[in-house]
């Protein structure tokens, strides 16, 4: 069977079988597109208000798109069936452009990668928009050198429907040696957004994700939240585990919760800010695009799930381009990290949908679960930042920097 046949063929196996976990597992892991996906796009649709436009919104004025292209396949089997196959679609377009003619070993691998990374991730990457976010940030990383135009554009429109895809803008903007058609794509993109926003009269409301995101509270699942649910598990006094019906999430509360939850957005910048600068000093050495993108742009995206207040499942689907393009451009040095990616989304899918009640109402294995998942996410972070930290700068470009060490200390 040739090469290109078994890799469709097998994208065809895993998202039929992924579709369809998505109705077999427990706790309702496709329940966010029927619940909220479906009512805020008929309320478009139907003229009762644009979320995002006429209210505050908790994502980006982007991810209402691909709410409304769903209905598109909703006569077939109703709108969560056609969300399915929307982003089966979507995947499918993307993969065409990574696996091309299929003459390539390392974007075979990246391929099957993928496709290893959305079964085990299971149905909780494919019923949320970060299965769009994926597919637009795949094919924008690997057009970032070839195509720097085209990939910024789709990475901004990608961070427009989930904020995530910012952290491979920024990666971006340090590792691409032609930063003006990166930022300029990402400035086209914006303003057109922005522009569309104020003309349907949402002016006041163009940047009320951030709002929303920055007031939340510690989310059950969240890596800074696993002492809390330790707590919790132990019944510790003031440790529990609450419905929050504003955020539709499970958080959690415990001692000096407040001022954990006061301190995680500073962090969350601090250590962005951080790896960023690192990036930037090993970009200014001329360390090169292959070698320094991909740990750089894992590191930003790890850095946004490791400090954030919120652990949601579906993050662990932010991990894919990066170590996609790793693949693609270094498939031997990526081997170690895809395995460990993997590892953390198989644990994800135990959490949740399969173990969750034991995370809701804390009980040891779902708990210890969590934590190791939240244990492997912290080590990949810490991983990718130390590879970037020791990527060493080019033969020849050490050369010059000796020199004028030595000349300016003559």
């Amino acid at each position: 069977m040739p090469r290109r046949t078994a890799l469709w063929i097998a994208f065809a196996f895993v998202h039929v079988l992924v579709a369809w976990l998505g109705f077999a597992f427990p706790n309702e892991p496709m329940g966010d597109v029927y619940r909220v996906y479906e009512p805020w796009s008929l309320q478009a649709l139907d003229g009762r208000g644009i979320v995002g436009i006429t209210e505050a919104w908790v994502y980006p004025q982007l991810a209402l798109v691909p709410m409304v292209l769903a209905h598109a396949f909703a006569p077939i089997a109703g709108y969560t069936v056609g969300w399915a196959i929307f982003v089966t679609l979507v995947d499918a377009a993307a993969f065409a452009v990574l696996v091309g003619r299929a003459t390539s070993i390392s974007r075979r691998t990246a391929a099957w990668f993928w496709l290893a990374y959305i079964l085990l991730l299971g149905p909780v990457g494919l019923y949320r928009l970060e299965a769009v976010t994926v597919a637009l940030a795949i094919v924008g990383c690997l057009w970032l050198v070839g195509r720097p135009w085209a990939a910024s554009m789709l990475l901004a429109v990608a961070a427009w429907i989930k904020v995530w895809p910012a952290a491979l803008l920024a990666a971006a903007v340090i590792a691409v040696r032609r930063r003006g058609a990166i930022i300029g794509g990402a400035v086209v993109v914006t303003a057109l957004t922005l522009g569309a926003v104020a003309l349907a009269g949402g002016a006041g409301y163009a940047f009320g994700f951030v709002g929303e995101q920055t007031t939340r509270g510690l989310q059950v699942e969240a890596p800074i939240a696993t002492p809390y649910l330790w707590g919790a598990l132990l019944g510790r006094p003031g440790f529990s585990v609450a419905y929050s019906f504003d955020l539709l999430t499970f958080q959690v509360t415990g001692t000096a919760v407040d001022a954990v939850i006061a301190v995680m957005t500073p962090a969350l910048a601090l250590a962005m800010a951080a790896v960023a600068g690192l990036g930037v000093v090993k970009a200014v050495r001329g360390v090169s695009f292959a070698a320094l993108f991909p740990p750089l742009s894992l590191a930003l995206v790890l850095g946004f799930i490791v400090f954030n207040k919120v652990g949601s499942p579906q993050y662990l689907a932010w991990l894919v381009p990066s170590v996609v393009i790793g693949i693609v451009v270094q498939r031997r040095v990526w081997a170690g990290p895809a395995a460990l990616a993997l590892v953390a989304a198989a644990l994800t899918q135990l959490v949740y949908p399969l173990l969750y009640a034991g995370i809701l109402t804390p009980e040891p294995v779902a708990v210890t679960v969590l934590t190791l998942r939240n244990l492997v996410t912290i080590a990949l972070f810490v991983w990718m930042v130390v590879r970037v930290a020791r990527l060493p700068a080019p033969a020849r470009r050490r050369q010059h920097v000796e020199v004028a060490a030595a000349e300016a200390s003559a």
